[in-house]
C-alpha cells in the first residue's frame, strides 16, 4: 500500500459560478457527496484522514532561525487560490489514487453538474532506504 495526499484548492473553476452563489440545496448536495465519498473510502479501508480547512484569513505563516518564531498572517489576501481540504489515502496504486481524485473532482455543483474541481495527487514519501 502507498499513501497519497489528494489536495483540493479553492479558487475559480472555468465555467463554474462561485459556491457563494449556489442555492442551499446545491451546497447541501455537494457536502453530502463529500461525506459519502469519505464513507466509501472508510469502508474500503483506504482513508487515513480527510479534513476541510478553515479559510486563509485564519492561516499563519511561521518562520524561525532557531530562535523565537516569526508569525505572520498568510497566505496573502490577494491570493486567488488556497488549500481548501485534503484526503490522505492508503491505496494499492497510483491509479487508484487517481480514481479517487477523479471521483472527488466530479462533486456536484449547480444543477447537479460535476464541478471538475482540480485535485492534486501527491505520493507521500517513505523513509530513505538504508543499505545494510
Amino acid at each position: 500500500m502507498t499513501k497519497f495526499l489528494l489536495l483540493m484548492n479553492y479558487g475559480p473553476i472555468e465555467g463554474m459560478p462561485p459556491i457563494t452563489t449556489w442555492t442551499p440545496q446545491e451546497i447541501n448536495a455537494h457536502i453530502e457527496f463529500q461525506h459519502q465519498l469519505g464513507r466509501e473510502l472508510a469502508v474500503r479501508g483506504e482513508v487515513v484522514d480527510t479534513q476541510g480547512l478553515a479559510g486563509p484569513e485564519l492561516a499563519k505563516i511561521v518562520t524561525s532561525d532557531g530562535g523565537a518564531p516569526v508569525v505572520t498572517d498568510g497566505p496573502f489576501p490577494e491570493s486567488k487560490e488556497f488549500l481548501a481540504g485534503y484526503w490522505l489515502v492508503d491505496v494499492d496504486s497510483e491509479e487508484r489514487a487517481i480514481e479517487i481524485a477523479a471521483q472527488a473532482s466530479a462533486a456536484p455543483g449547480p444543477g447537479g453538474r460535476p464541478i471538475k474541481q482540480p485535485i492534486e495527487v501527491r505520493q507521500v514519501m517513505g523513509p530513505p532506504v538504508q543499505e545494510l
